[in-house]
């Protein structure tokens, strides 16, 4: 999967944090709750905006973060 398209970085965007793309959602929040054992599907229904594959690009974008591989960071103009 491509998070790249899925995972927004704009400083004008909840002061720059990743957030999912066309949302003020952070990613933070997203992996938080899921470390906390609060599964998918009610990560879905507390954000309806969200999909699985943000999700799923949440956790890849935060594993490559801690792996030190490669960031890309989409700002919007």
């Amino acid at each position: 999967m491509n998070y790249h398209k899925r995972i927004t970085v704009d400083p004008k965007i909840m002061v720059g944090k990743p957030v999912i793309t066309g949302t003020r959602i952070p990613v933070e929040i997203i992996i938080k709750k899921l470390a906390n054992d609060i599964d998918v599907a009610e990560i879905l229904k507390d954000y309806p905006r969200l999909t699985r594959e943000d999700v799923k690009a949440a956790l890849l974008y935060t594993s490559e973060l801690l792996g030190g591989g490669k960031i890309y960071d989409h700002h919007i103009a």
